[in-house]
């Protein structure tokens, strides 16, 4: 492998599904109670895309989307935000885009997420051995494509490729038990994706899983750092996240905002850390510029629109108070 720095080329290709997501309008309405919606590009990989490409970065998505006006919605809405969709492949028959039908508004938040014959999982081997590694700085993959077959042996095929290539490997979490057969299944599969990663990042409850037992999920992600991973990312929601190379942890706090709706900020967290690597900045100016975008997402409708480009991310952050850091392992014990 080339190491990390070879992130600094800017160009990601990204595995995972993009959707449609339906927004209850006005923001605050419940969906049972709404005769309006807005509709924009969703889908976790998509979202990651969106806050990549609005950083300046460059983003081809591998992914399959249903023939039908869905599908083709997300095409455009892709194009719309400058990611490339070359290796986006269309899927006839009863498979179907993701739709998620969601809220803007914290209390009594719901989302539902239509995803019975998913395209996404679709994904071939074909598909991912279609891709020309040596042209991307880096390939990030999210938990959700590893769920079902032909997608698993997929993702799987063109993480040995881009691994070949000399790219490193970003891996997204994003565990959604609701995809998955059995709990037993998704944690053999991810103990096997963890070990082929050099950047890792998920929030405690996904460590959690990962360890078997949510209260070990900050060791998980040490053992994981002092391993084969070169940086693990430990998000706490409120309580902030605990980043961990081999060399160094530190924990960050958040950025107060008055939140909308709880949905989004994984994403733009980590298209916005994957942006701020690419561009030469330290892990913690990175993560806590992530936190920054979080914060501005969790505040406004929709995820993939509500992304930061360059001079919104720093206008905020000027007129917001950096958060408080940490240094070592004693974090745990000590408030921010």
């Amino acid at each position: 492998m080339d190491g990390l720095g070879r992130i600094e080329r800017n160009r990601f290709v990204i595995f995972g599904r993009a959707g449609m997501d339906f927004s209850a309008d006005p923001p605050g309405m419940p969906t049972e109670d709404a005769e309006c919606f807005r509709a924009s590009l969703g889908g976790s990989s998509a979202n990651i895309g969106a806050a990549i490409t609005r950083q300046g970065g460059s983003v081809s998505l591998v992914t399959c989307v249903s023939d039908d006006a869905v599908g083709r919605f997300c095409l455009n809405q892709l194009g719309r935000y400058g990611i490339d969709s070359t290796y986006v492949r269309t899927v006839g028959g009863e498979t179907r885009t993701s739709l998620a039908v969601t809220e803007s508004r914290l209390e009594n938040h719901q989302t539902v997420i239509y995803r019975n014959g998913a395209a996404d999982f679709q994904m071939s081997e074909a598909d991912v051995e279609a891709v020309d590694y040596s042209a991307f700085g880096a390939l990030v993959t999210t938990g959700t494509v590893f769920a079902a077959e032909p997608s698993r042996s997929a993702a799987f095929r063109g993480m040995a490729l881009a691994r070949s290539a000399g790219l490193p490997i970003v891996f997204d979490i994003d565990y959604r038990p609701y995809s998955w057969s059995s709990d037993l299944e998704a944690s053999k599969v991810y103990d096997r994706v963890g070990s082929l990663c050099d950047i890792i990042v998920g929030n405690d409850d996904e460590f959690g899983f990962m360890a078997g037992d949510k209260e070990q999920g900050l060791a998980k992600a040490r053992s994981l750092a002092a391993s084969t991973v070169s940086i693990v990312v430990y998000k706490m929601g409120e309580n902030g996240a605990v980043a961990i190379s081999r060399d160094a942890e530190f924990r960050t706090g958040i950025y107060p905002v008055d939140a909308l709706k709880p949905t989004g900020a994984g994403d733009a967290f980590l298209g916005n850390l994957l942006a701020c690597l690419a561009a030469g900045e330290s892990l913690q100016d990175a993560v806590v510029k992530g936190s920054a975008a979080a914060a501005i997402v969790v505040s406004k409708v929709g995820c993939a629109p509500a992304m930061p480009d360059a001079n919104g991310l720093e206008a905020f952050m000027a007129s917001h108070p950096n958060p408080n850091i940490i240094r070592g392992k004693d974090h745990a014990y000590r408030p921010l």
